[in-house]
């Protein structure tokens, strides 16, 4: 069903870990629609000397990358850090193409993945319920349906058009009163499961550069949907303390789906059962020591990094 498809851009948004990014991108080509994918990697300057090297290692990588339509290469001349990298590169595309595909550069995905996200691009793209799609799915222990949605949005792989993009609000603070006004923190942190609403206190407060809890709180505070598979497409690679601020978090870890997802008979509504094991795994064993550990230093491993 993917011929004649309108096929998204895909943004890469790269710093110094050309090994994880090799990864990234040998898993990307071997999707089906790379070749008709239009590839923009944003690959950010160095922060500090000590980061020089690694980031240069990158960038002479990406400019022997092939196999996609274009490839289109931005290196910032100053650090941007994650969280501006990540909403100037998403703007940029979302004004010039209208839908988009993000990735950054520690995440490897399903030869199924592209297809995945430009089918629910195609149909959901007029349905103003919809704000995103996403690629990633926790290692729940219930059954999943093929998929699903949920309020909010999400960062480990995800797409969005530029209706979605324009929901973005970059103020923290705006978000946490809205929050607060209606009543909704609790909710918002998965009925207490997670700690979303310190994230976001803690982003206001400069401890973590989190773009995704502000991604989170703009969707959700729309009362609008993001788009799972019920099987992950995504692996992220880089809980493995190689990101600057990223802990060891390998509980969020689980298998890529070798099989695609249907999209047929999908009701455009909150799944309560996937929220329920959403919060589930969220409360026990490994996530649960996590949560805890987040809560206890406020630094949100996946959500802001550099």
């Amino acid at each position: 069903m993917t011929e004649g498809m309108i096929v998204a851009p895909i943004a890469l948004f790269a710093y110094n870990r050309p090994r994880h990014t090799r990864r990234t991108v040998e898993a990307l080509q071997r999707n089906a629609l790379a070749e008709r994918s239009d590839l923009f990697i944003f690959s950010d300057a160095p922060k500090r000397p000590d980061s020089a090297d690694a980031v240069r290692q990158v960038r002479d990588y990406i400019k022997t990358i092939s196999g996609f339509k274009s490839i289109n290469i931005v290196e910032r001349a100053q650090n941007f850090g994650l969280a501006k990298s990540i909403i100037d590169g998403a703007t940029y595309l979302s004004n010039q193409c209208g839908r988009f595909i993000v990735l950054e550069d520690d995440i490897v995905t399903s030869p199924h993945f592209l297809t995945f996200m430009n089918e629910a691009l195609r149909r959901y793209a007029d349905d103003d319920r919809v704000i995103s799609i996403h690629g990633y799915v926790y290692p729940v222990a219930q059954p999943l349906p093929d998929a699903f949605f949920l309020l909010g949005a999400d960062c480990w792989g995800w797409a969005t058009w530029r209706r979605g993009w324009a929901l973005f609000n970059p103020d923290g603070r705006f978000l946490l009163n809205e929050l607060k006004r209606r009543k909704l923190t609790r909710p918002f942190d998965f009925n207490g499961s997670y700690p979303y609403t310190e994230m976001l206190e803690a982003q206001i407060k400069g401890i973590n550069d989190s773009w995704a809890v502000r991604w989170y709180a703009s969707a959700f505070l729309a009362n609008n949907l993001t788009l799972y598979p019920g099987r992950s497409l995504v692996l992220n690679i880089g809980n493995d303390n190689s990101g600057t601020h990223c802990e060891d978090s390998r509980g969020f870890d689980g298998l890529l789906s070798d099989t695609p997802i249907n999209l047929d008979a999908i009701k455009v509504e909150p799944s309560p059962m996937a929220r329920r094991s959403f919060e589930e795994f969220f409360g026990q064993g490994k996530a649960g020591l996590l949560r805890r550990f987040l809560r206890k230093v406020k630094i949100v491993s996946q959500l802001g990094r550099r």
